[in-house]
């Protein structure tokens, strides 16, 4: 009963979407039914085993970790065609995936975002340029040994992996703002629909003709000083001018 009882409970994650994040999202972009609201669809997790077509026991470890990481077992990734210059042919094993739905989906984003995530080292936040155009956000994992679960001294070798998250939204920008809203370590440089850098463009060449502009009417201003006083802006003869012309004067007395 106890078992059935947990598995009733919702991700907090799913909570926090239904309660705070989708009704601030449909205020932000005015949409005007709950269903336009973007939601997380599914998240994939890919993990390359190159190594699989020397050594299955590589597979067969690549497979139990990403087991072990996503909570549900993953599926043997196999090459669609023959590749001469990798020794590949189609057919054989090249890695394992996993596609989390549902509950699972928001367990591991939580997890994800809260404990994995901070554990890479020299973290500064993940880039907001990883969007695909059309709502779809991917983050590539060095190490797999960031996520708790795994034990670091129970591995074989130190492997990544390829994490995407599938969204409804029409726009990275209504994506980026949903991922924002559920915790996700974005850094600020280069957000979808951020015009900062366009703006500070702008704002770099208003300066730019701003001080052509005093340049030109400090030149009109001086044009006109000369025009009104025009000896007083002569220029002084040089020194060995002004010596001939006293010589030759001398020379004429």
């Amino acid at each position: 009963m106890e078992a059935s009882a947990q598995a009733a409970v919702p991700p907090r994650l799913k909570e926090r979407y239904e309660q705070e994040i989708r009704p601030n999202l449909q205020q932000r972009f005015s949409y005007s039914s709950v269903m336009e609201v973007p939601r997380i669809e599914k998240i994939t997790l890919n993990m390359g085993v190159g190594e699989a077509k020397q050594d299955s026991n590589m597979l067969d470890a690549a497979k139990e970790q990403l087991a072990t990481i996503a909570g549900q077992q993953p599926s043997v990734r196999l090459a669609r065609k023959s590749i001469a210059a990798f020794k590949l042919r189609e057919g054989m094993p090249v890695g394992v995936s996993v596609t989390l739905r549902r509950a699972r989906m928001y367990e591991f984003l939580d997890r994800l975002m809260s404990v994995a995530i901070p554990r890479i080292r020299d973290f500064r936040g993940l880039s907001p340029r990883s969007f695909d155009g059309r709502g779809n956000y991917s983050i590539g994992v060095r190490e797999q040994i960031i996520f708790p679960e795994i034990d670091y001294d129970a591995i074989d070798q130190v492997r990544g992996l390829d994490v995407t998250i599938t969204t409804s939204a029409k726009t990275d920008e209504e994506a980026y703002a949903l991922l924002r809203e559920l915790g996700m370590p974005f850094t600020r440089e280069g957000a979808p629909g951020d015009d900062s850098e366009a703006r500070e463009a702008a704002e770099e060449e208003q300066r730019k003709e701003e001080a052509r502009a005093r340049a030109e009417a400090e030149q009109a201003a001086l044009e006109e000083l000369k025009e009104e006083n025009p000896e007083a802006y002569e220029k002084p003869a040089p020194a060995d001018e002004e010596a001939e012309e006293g010589a030759s004067e001398g020379a004429q007395e």
